[in-house]
């Protein structure tokens, strides 16, 4: 989504009203952020809103982007706050060979997951916490993309396809648009 560089168009603050319809939409769709919602969105500090290209819009605090929405899909994380707060949200993994692909701003195909090196929920030999409480996901639901051998998330996109699906096809795009390390979303300076 996200591909090239773009420069923010305005940015205005967020009213109170809406702050906190922003916290209760992030605590509902991620309630494992729960204890540290205060850190990541304190009560008393100001957001600010930048409208950038697709009509997207970032919530940022100061120089820090914290989450992005597109219309009126889901609010989802910037990788940054993921990277600190990791187990909070729901994880899948792509083998060694698709994270080039990922990378570079390829759609994210359902190979990359099923292979030997991908987890996706309910693998039983996966044990390294990427159940996700046993539960499958579903299609429209955010995810996280974890990298086998990288020790970071890579990606954080929405399900294009259920895992059990995903499970049973092994085939078609898995995630299409997302935001990932080294996009623009990335690359942009705030400061």
């Amino acid at each position: 989504m996200f591909k090239k560089e773009f420069v923010p168009g305005s940015r205005s603050k967020v009213k109170s009203s809406a702050q906190r319809a922003i916290r209760a939409k992030v605590l509902e769709t991620y309630p494992k952020l729960e204890p540290h919602l205060d850190d990541i969105l304190p009560k008393k500090e100001q957001l600010d809103l930048l409208k950038i290209p697709d009509r997207v819009s970032l919530y940022c605090l100061g120089g820090e982007p914290l989450f992005w929405q597109h219309m009126d899909d889901p609010v989802m994380p910037h990788l940054k706050v993921i990277h600190k707060y990791p187990w909070a949200f729901p994880r899948i993994r792509i083998d060694r060979g698709a994270i080039r692909f990922v990378l570079s701003g390829a759609t994210l195909m359902v190979p990359g997951l099923t292979s030997p090196g991908g987890r996706l929920p309910g693998d039983e030999e996966a044990g390294d916490g990427y159940g996700n409480g046993g539960k499958e996901l579903e299609a429209g639901e955010v995810v996280v993309v974890e990298a086998e051998g990288k020790e970071t998330a890579c990606m954080v996109g929405v399900l294009k396809m259920g895992t059990q699906e995903m499970e049973e096809k092994k085939k078609g795009p898995g995630i299409e648009n997302g935001h990932y390390v080294g996009d623009g979303l990335w690359k942009l300076d705030l400061n």
